[in-house]
């Protein structure tokens, strides 16, 4: 069902004093390849944008539109946190998440005093938070991280869509659809492909050796994330 987003739950923090609210909201949580994104964002209190909306509810063009308004902005606080494949099946995609929504909130320029995060709390966590399910349906700070984290990793899938061609990532991020489970079974998994995760993880698949290298910041062994995406943006 449609839902419009906006900010309600912004509003209630604001007439409690608080005034710097974050919304976060991740990325790729659910696929069997490649990197979990999260992103914080931070919005102005004037803040309006007639099209934003969680990202799921919005067709990929109009999603790469309000992304560019986004980032575009210099009154936006926004940050992107990162973590690849073989960390996820070292730690577990949760905790993965996790990490990735902490290191996005760590390096926004404005450290917030509350922050609303898309689904369940996160622990450990260093500020104050209120989790709200289906979040960036209702949040319009969340629904902004969402746009960011979305876009953010799609690009990076692109980019390894170049470097693995057979698995045609740039159709399906990593999802488990059916072209991509058809590529699984042609060619096996590759480097960025999560182990830990049915149905990459059986027995019939030749596993390619996991890639050694780390990252340096943020991004997937060997490849850079554009600088526009790996970095936060400046708030004048």
């Amino acid at each position: 069902m449609y839902r419009r987003c906006g900010f309600r739950h912004e509003r209630k923090l604001r007439a409690l004093g608080i005034s710097t609210i974050a919304g976060i909201d991740e990325a790729g949580r659910g696929a069997l390849a490649g990197p979990v994104v999260a992103a914080a964002v931070i919005l102005p209190e004037k803040f309006r944008h007639k099209k934003l909306n969680d990202s799921k509810q919005l067709l990929p063009e109009k999603r790469e539109e309000i992304y560019h308004d986004l980032i575009a902005n210099d009154a936006i606080a926004w940050a992107v946190g990162i973590v690849d494949s073989i960390e996820i099946d070292t730690i577990n995609i949760l905790r993965a998440t996790h990490k990735a929504m902490r290191a996005a909130i760590a390096a926004l320029v404005i450290q917030p005093e509350h922050v609303l995060i898309d689904g369940l709390p996160v622990f450990p966590f260093p500020f104050p938070q209120t989790a709200i399910i289906d979040g960036d349906c209702y949040s319009l700070t969340i629904a902004a991280a969402s746009v960011i984290a979305k876009v953010t990793r799609d690009a990076i899938m692109r980019d390894f869509c170049a470097r693995f061609p057979e698995y045609c990532f740039s159709q399906h991020k990593g999802y488990g659809t059916e072209l991509h489970l058809l590529k699984l079974h042609e060619h096996g998994p590759c480097p960025i492909h999560r182990r830990s995760f049915e149905p990459v993880a059986q027995p019939l698949f030749d596993f390619a050796a996991p890639t050694s290298a780390a990252w340096q910041t943020r991004g997937e062994p060997g490849l850079p994330v554009p600088e526009e995406e790996r970095l936060q943006n400046s708030v004048s």
